[in-house]
């Protein structure tokens, strides 16, 4: 007759069943992988704020990721409930306004903040940022973006507690950086460049905070305007001017001629201040000489770069196509003004500033973000399936956007562009998210 220890066990370790099976080893076991996993999971979870914090571009780049849905998820239901007549909360200011300036000075500024905050101290030769330098920012920066997305549902209150916010966050930012450039002596241009941006968008900022707390209406169409042709325009095309050449030689090899002419970025400053306070003048029928002048300079930029020799990979690529929304914007811009100039009709709507913002903007956030998330989380640098398929939707999105301004259904077409933009971005957020929320590929840190 067998006893428990012919199974090698005793009574404190489990009882025999009818087959000779160990039910209470079973069990027990059972009960330990799942205890183990539970602290696994607890452990993973526990260290998820220092993983997140380990890098700024990491933190800022979720909060980005969190932001291009979340932004196209208010917009897009407060356009569609608009259009199919159903409730939806009204925010405390014109609906538009909101859209604008939690775009440009929230969903976009996280990926600014990210990528400067990182390259500044490789672009001047000082060491890296430490996490009680950007931590502070990013907490401004997502908890007022969150508080202010609060208020768009109906509290003033939030609204503008969000904004303050926000404008905190900036400001620890920008005084980071501004560190950076004083011990550079001011040396780099391209980062003086970057910081005049985010001085502009500081001041858009403090402008927009003043018209929530009563003044004129007129300021928040300055901060708006801004935001776009003082903040986001220098700073991308700054980041492009030095980054795609760098990024094409590096691939390209012997065979590219890098072109990074100095004149170009003393030029389209003047030259987008210009534009910008000709509309604030609401001179739009004067614009076209300066657009025609931008539109010429970053044409020329966009062949002197020579993206015929980039095509692979695919990475490189979406650079330069993401470039060449650039001029085919101003172009609609000197289009528009000078039909208004001398035909006294104006055309297009708001289809070049889309160009511009969602062809532009967009564009280049998936193609520049894509190719820092891959090299910085230890991946291939490579396009991959997700992002191209994020790109190629996106382009989609802007002929629907543009379209929207010439059609004789505008409303549903705008409905349409912003759900677009939802189903665009969503595969390649998500993605993004979870590379943000995981160790890198390589195992090394940061």
């Amino acid at each position: 007759m067998r006893t428990i220890h012919d199974y090698g066990m005793n009574a404190r370790q489990g009882s025999i069943g009818s087959r000779g099976i160990p039910r209470r080893v079973e069990t027990n076991s059972t009960h330990s992988a799942a205890a183990i996993e539970d602290r696994g999971l607890l452990a993973a979870l526990s260290g998820l704020p220092a993983l997140l914090s380990s890098a700024p571009h990491r933190m800022m780049f979720f909060g980005g990721a969190t932001a291009v849905l979340l932004s196209m998820l208010w917009w897009a239901c407060f356009l569609g409930a608009g259009f199919f007549g159903h409730a939806f909360p009204a925010p405390p200011i014109p609906a538009g306004w909101a859209h604008a300036m939690l775009t440009q000075y929230g969903m976009l500024a996280f990926f600014i903040f990210g990528f400067l905050l990182t390259v500044f101290p490789r672009w001047t030769n000082q060491p890296a940022l430490e996490r009680r330098d950007y931590v502070p920012v990013f907490a401004g920066l997502f908890g007022g973006y969150l508080l202010a997305h609060l208020g768009l549902l109906g509290s003033k209150a939030a609204l503008v507690a969000g904004f303050v916010a926000m404008l905190g966050g900036w400001a620890i930012g920008l005084s980071r950086l501004g560190g950076i450039l004083w011990r550079n002596g001011g040396r780099d241009r391209h980062a003086v460049s970057c910081a005049l941006a985010l001085s502009c968008g500081a001041i858009g900022l403090v402008l927009f905070i003043a018209y929530l707390a009563g003044a004129p209406w007129w300021l928040a169409t300055v901060a708006i305007k801004a935001g776009t042709f003082a903040f986001l325009l220098p700073i991308f095309f700054t980041v492009c001017h030095r980054m795609i050449p760098f990024f094409s030689a590096n691939v390209v090899g012997a065979t590219y001629r890098v072109v990074r002419p100095s004149w170009s970025l003393a030029l389209v400053w003047p030259l987008a201040l210009a534009h910008l306070g000709l509309e604030l003048g609401h001179r739009f029928d004067a614009t076209w000489p300066v657009d025609t002048l931008l539109a010429g300079v970053f044409l020329w930029h966009a062949l002197a770069w020579q993206p015929w020799k980039c095509r692979r990979p695919g990475l490189l690529a979406a650079l330069h196509l993401a470039f060449a929304w650039l001029p085919v914007a101003f172009a609609l811009f000197a289009l528009q003004s000078a039909r208004l100039w001398f035909d006294g009709v104006f055309v297009l709507g708001r289809a070049p500033v889309h160009a511009l913002t969602v062809g532009f903007f967009g564009s280049m956030l998936v193609a520049m973000v894509t190719r820092v998330t891959q090299g910085h989380s230890g991946r291939p640098l490579q396009m991959g399936a997700i992002p191209w398929l994020t790109f190629a939707l996106l382009q989609l999105v802007v002929l629907v956007r543009i379209g929207a301004e010439v059609s004789q259904a505008t409303p549903a077409w705008l409905v349409v562009a912003a759900f677009g933009w939802l189903l665009a971005f969503a595969p390649w957020a998500l993605r993004s998210l979870w590379i943000y929320l995981t160790p890198r590929a390589d195992g090394n840190p940061g």
